[in-house]
């Protein structure tokens, strides 16, 4: 199958869509800040929780929250919330502008700092853990912190979980080490016995993985 192809004339059928990656960005006053999701992920995140209607989700890596809201959206039908974790207070400052620009803001609690510290620290439970941080070495280093967080039956997705087929020349040192680290997670997540996982190829990869509950 041609992935292009696939992929244009998917877009075609969606791009009547009100939130859209192209105008979230264009109608954000911020124009210096991390990679967001992908359309096809965003679409993919709606779609999962409207199936699991997780009522808390735990987001890491905010940015300027195009993945928050998409999910905060589908949350609000039915007053889930959602906890998202930045470490740039000016980007999560941009991001709650947003949210309150696309009426969301109340679904949706920012926390600002250092994931590990805050997750680790963390006593609560999430019913979908979605992690999009820019330091793709966290995957794998806070995944014992995932395990415990979620519940029995939640559902853990990572992004960009594909970058290790993808070829980015060699003057990207800082990428080799990032699709090195992705590979160590997706490796964990393929063989640990607390999930059933698969990796989707869509966006830059979508890994599923839905905590066993026994």
């Amino acid at each position: 199958m041609d992935f292009k192809k696939a992929s244009a004339y998917i877009e075609r059928l969606y791009e009547k869509r009100k939130l859209t990656k192209k105008q979230y960005i264009e109608t954000t006053e911020l124009k210096e800040f991390g990679t967001v999701v992908d359309d096809d992920v965003a679409r993919m995140l709606q779609v999962l929780i409207t199936l699991v209607r997780p009522r808390k989700i735990l987001e890491i890596g905010t940015s300027v929250g195009f993945s928050t809201v998409s999910m905060a959206k589908v949350i609000k039908q039915y007053g889930g919330k959602i906890v998202t974790v930045e470490i740039d207070r000016d980007v999560a400052r941009q991001a709650v502008k947003n949210f309150e620009r696309e009426g969301v803001k109340e679904q949706i609690e920012v926390r600002i700092g250092d994931a590990r510290a805050i997750i680790s620290s963390m006593n609560e439970e999430f019913d979908l853990i979605f992690q999009d941080v820019g330091d793709k070495k966290l995957y794998g280093e806070m995944l014992e912190d995932y395990i415990r967080v979620l519940k029995p039956g939640g559902v853990l997705l990572a992004e960009d979980t594909l970058f290790p087929v993808f070829d980015f020349g060699s003057d990207f040192s800082d990428l080799t080490q990032m699709c090195e680290a992705l590979d160590i997670f997706n490796k964990k997540i393929a063989d640990c016995p607390q999930f059933e996982s698969t990796l989707l190829p869509i966006g830059d990869g979508l890994t599923v993985a839905v905590k066993r509950i026994c």
